[in-house]
This record gives structure tokens, sequence and C-alpha cells, in this order.
């Protein structure tokens, strides 16, 4: 998502980063990505409990879309940080527009299972009304 930073400031999009580690992991996080992004630490992981993420299966942890994502970082010069809290949390992305309502969720069974920036990117445009509908996807814990 950082590359498309240009972009998404051009389109008034705000990224907030969420994560479950603890404060010193999250500023660590900020350190070693230089992400100029807001994070905030859900240890709680209430937030992750409302979208529905809840525990990924080691065979989503382990398997091609994610070993393919760890290759990429691989490839950026950028070693895969092991979790230092819980290796099998989901993560994903929600979008909520400027009106709080929230146009998707998405649920990723591991690293490699997220939507492309493009796709983020067109359901924001289309919350705004910038670009004919197109229906959010909404996605749980397939591969």
């Amino acid at each position: 998502m950082q590359q498309a930073e240009r972009e998404l400031d051009a389109l008034a999009i705000r990224v907030l980063v969420v994560t479950f580690e603890p404060r010193a992991v999250a500023r660590a996080y900020v350190s070693e990505t230089g992400t100029r992004w807001p994070v905030l630490s859900d240890e709680s992981r209430s937030l992750y409990r409302e979208y529905g993420m809840d525990r990924a299966r080691w065979r989503h942890l382990l398997g091609p879309s994610a070993l393919l994502a760890y290759a990429r970082e691989v490839a950026r010069g950028r070693l895969p940080r092991w979790p230092s809290a819980d290796p099998v949390q989901q993560g994903g992305d929600v979008l909520i527009d400027s009106e709080g309502i929230v146009r998707l969720v998405h649920v990723g069974a591991g690293p490699g299972h997220r939507p492309s920036v493009e796709r983020l990117i067109e359901v924001c445009r289309t919350a705004d009304g910038r670009r004919p509908p197109v229906p959010p996807a909404v996605s749980s814990q397939g591969e």
C-alpha cells in the first residue's frame, strides 16, 4: 500500500494500520517500514473480532499464497517478521467511508490472502460516487 500512497492521498483516503501486537512492537514496525500512517495497537483484539477476524489455519500461513507473499518481501530486501504475539491471528482490510459506512470487509486466510491495492482504491472511488457502482467483495476464510 505504501507504493500507492500518493494515489491514496489524492483520493483523500486515510489509512489506519491496526495490529494486535504490543505498542513497543508497533513502534518497531513503524521504524522498520517507515510508514507515516497512524498505527493502533489493539492488544485485546476487539476490532479484529468485530470484523470477523479470528484464527487462521496453519495451511493458510504456510500455503502457496503465503509463501508467495513471503517471497515478494524477500525480493524487496525485507525479511518477513514472525509476529511476536500470535502467528495465527487473521488480518484483513476494512474500508469505512466518510459517512461511517463499512464498504468492504476482507478477512484474510493468511498473509498472502489480501485484496489488491487497486481493488481497495476502486471500492473507495465507488463509495464516493466517482465511478459506477461495483459490488464490494466480502471475503472469508477461503484461499
